[in-house]
């Protein structure tokens, strides 16, 4: 659209479309003017997800419930697997709060090119928004799941009084920007690879079941004795005991491992959005 006319006649636009943005060149002030866009994309996911369902989104909270109980009967009850003290019940309930809004954001970022190519090919729009929608509509789910788990925690720590909290319960917030920043970063990287190569898709949600069991969503790290080393340097670890440490007072809290999944988490995103900025250019040629 043309805004204004210059005083030697040439014309001035007030939007400039180019694909001579550098890998990293990341227009804050577009995607802020795009926020609407991004809203939209956000009530989408939430409203068609459970348009047809009976229960809607009560799923929301029946699917931690019932992951819970699978997993305090499969590895609390037949595996036997410790809990560091902590009811089995609000073990297992914090831990998948958390890892089902890691996978989830995930395993949606990580088509973002490939689900929406249509979109992409018609018309023009910031394309961080679809995959920023995608970890803020994460992040609302994730309310609500956590919602839930602050009520069972509640009950634990006043009522049965089994759980002995602390200060680093303060942290939560820079776990949960750090768990969404790594999502995104890891959902970048993917998408932008199986553009060319969609081999890789079929192994996204098998790899994200494996890293499950390389993090303690379902142990305690307390219960590595040997090469506990190899799960330190998985980023999640120290987001994982961190969490637990905070909100039942038993785990293993690391300040050193927790800084270092801050910047491993920073140098992935910043990875990620520059490997995205160079595909961005040219995928519409090889989806």
């Amino acid at each position: 659209m043309v805004d204004e006319t210059t005083d030697n006649g040439s014309e001035k636009w007030d939007t400039y479309i180019s694909s001579g943005r550098g890998y990293f060149d990341v227009n804050i002030k577009e995607l802020w003017r795009y926020r609407d866009l991004l809203m939209m994309f956000v009530k989408k996911d939430i409203i068609t997800v459970y348009k047809q369902t009976i229960l809607g989104p009560i799923w929301f909270v029946i699917q931690p419930v019932l992951t819970t109980v699978m997993f305090v009967i499969v590895f609390g009850n037949i595996a036997n697997i410790g809990t560091d003290g902590v009811p089995q019940i609000l073990f297992y309930l914090g831990s998948i709060t958390i890892w089902n809004y890691f996978s989830e954001t995930l395993n949606i970022t990580s088509k973002t090119f490939t689900d929406n190519a249509s979109i992409f090919g018609k018309v023009y729009f910031p394309r961080l928004i679809l995959p920023l929608s995608k970890v803020v509509s994460g992040l609302l789910k994730f309310l609500i799941q956590f919602s839930l788990f602050l009520v069972v925690w509640l009950y634990y720590l006043f009522i049965k009084k089994s759980i002995a909290p602390n200060i680093y319960v303060l942290l939560v917030p820079v776990l949960l920007a750090t768990m969404a920043a790594i999502s995104l970063g890891f959902g970048l990287f993917i998408t932008s690879v199986t553009t060319k190569y969609r081999d890789l898709a079929f192994l996204i949600s098998f790899g994200v079941q494996l890293l499950m069991y390389a993090t303690p969503v379902i142990y305690p790290l307390s219960r590595i004795r040997h090469h506990r080393i190899w799960l330190w340097l998985n980023p999640l670890t120290s987001l994982f005991e961190t969490f637990k440490y905070a909100f039942f007072g038993s785990g293993t809290f690391s300040l050193p491992w927790l800084f270092y999944s801050i910047g491993f988490t920073t140098v992935l995103l910043v990875l990620g959005i520059i490997i995205f900025n160079k595909v961005e250019k040219r995928f519409i040629d090889t989806v």
